[in-house]
């Protein structure tokens, strides 16, 4: 059987939808023919200039030539856009046959309905792997797409969905999206994103090495790994930041010095790095350390210099998006303390399996307060971080998702919606 996958971003891109797509793609060659139709790009370098004909392991991979304006400015970005369209629309024309399955990821937007119309042409099989919903993120975040333009939008979108085979999507709440829109329930399959946890493994977080390279051996740390981006919430993070240096400092005039100090460590970029930085400084924040992505060889050390992570998302955009950061988190056996919606997807598991704290933006004193208690409590970091190891492996290791999308992928297949 040939799979063919498309996707903006693929290896050696380090980008979350690009490694899960590597770790995939690799795994399923293993037993059929796998293609990738992808860009020269990385996701933070428009220039990278990729070898177009290219292999990782048995995986072909195709990359078209596209304009290289990058993320910084949205017009070039649109024509980025359309010319990954008409390129990697040319590209699965000429490499895929009737009866193979073609894989469309969602970046870019709307890519589904480039391949659709491919699928429809050819007699090959169309399965959408949705990370996220658009136009609705773009709404969220403020784009401004209003009438007949977002109706029609939508409207493809919607009719690339109704022509798959079967729609994947990392959660429950996205797939009552789907539902809500149309969408037939027997093309839902849900299956989560997921961390590797033959590379990820938990350690005592005074053993990683990035804890000497950084200077962080006598410090509570506090981490952030991933993307900044627009989807997130970090005011809460800072004012919080603020409350717990206060706090440890002592009141005016004493010399007071705690035995360990908390720092803030942010891992990674994003559209809001530098607005992060910023704040920190007017909140006067002086237990901020900022890192550049990391090596993924190197993930787990990365993950593990962490006695806790933060990760975040906008209650607004629930169901549309689900952080992948938060499976890398697991896998490393760490807490997790979340801002975003309490009766959403991350909150409830949060609050489900015990392996953290959940809270809505805005509640800065309580989240200094959470972070204060897993700083002087070591046994409950321990006991959560176990369980989040132990849920990860019951649930998210990057074997079970294979297998799911083995059955996914199998022509005999009947699809139904699965609980998260």
């Amino acid at each position: 059987m040939k799979l063919v996958f498309v996707n903006r971003y693929f290896y050696p891109d380090h980008s979350a939808t690009s490694q899960m797509l590597t770790d995939l793609a690799i795994a399923l060659a293993k037993t059929h023919e796998v293609v990738v139709v992808t860009s020269r790009q990385r996701y933070d370098e428009p220039l990278a200039g990729l070898a177009s004909r290219d292999y990782v392991g048995r995986v072909r991979i195709h990359r078209v030539w596209t304009t290289c304006f990058g993320r910084g400015n949205l017009a070039g970005r649109a024509v980025d856009y359309l010319t990954f369209y008409f390129a990697a629309g040319l590209a699965l024309w000429r490499i895929v046959a009737r009866g193979d399955f073609v894989v469309a990821k969602t970046d870019p937007p709307l890519i589904s309905v480039v391949a659709a119309i491919v699928c429809a042409l050819s007699g090959a099989r169309l399965v959408n792997w949705l990370q996220d919903l658009f136009p609705e993120v773009a709404e969220v975040l403020g784009a401004r797409l209003r009438g007949p333009a977002a109706s029609i939008l939508r409207g493809l979108r919607d009719w690339s969905l109704r022509a798959a085979e079967a729609n994947v999507v990392p959660g429950a709440g996205m797939a009552s999206r789907l539902e809500a829109r149309g969408i037939r329930k027997d093309s839902i399959r849900i299956i989560p994103n997921w961390a590797d946890g033959a590379r990820i493994r938990p350690m005592d977080a005074r053993a990683s090495p990035f804890r000497r390279e950084w200077g962080l051996q006598e410090r509570f740390v506090v981490a952030y790994s991933g993307n900044m981006g627009r989807a997130h919430e970090f005011d809460t993070i800072l004012r919080a930041a603020a409350r717990v240096q206060a706090g440890e400092t002592g009141s005016p005039g004493t010399s007071a010095q705690p035995l360990k100090r908390s720092v803030f460590l942010f891992v990674g970029g994003g559209a809001q790095r530098e607005s992060i930085e910023r704040k920190g400084r007017e909140l006067g924040v002086s237990g901020l350390v900022f890192k550049p992505y990391q090596p993924r060889e190197r993930l787990s050390e990365s993950l593990g210099a962490a006695d806790v992570h933060l990760v975040s998302l906008r209650p607004e955009l629930e169901g549309l998006v689900v952080p992948s950061k938060l499976y890398g988190i697991l896998a490393a056996g760490r807490p997790i303390v979340f801002i975003g919606a309490n009766d959403g997807e991350i909150g409830q598991l949060v609050h489900r399996e015990r392996v953290g704290f959940a809270l809505e933006p805005g509640e800065d004193a309580r989240l200094a307060e959470m972070l204060m208690k897993l700083r002087d409590y070591p046994r409950l970091r321990l006991d959560m971080g176990a369980r989040a190891r132990q849920i990860f492996e019951e649930r998210f290791d990057f074997p079970i998702a294979a297998a799911k999308f083995e059955e996914v992928l199998d022509p005999r297949a009947r699809f139904c919606e699965q609980p998260l």
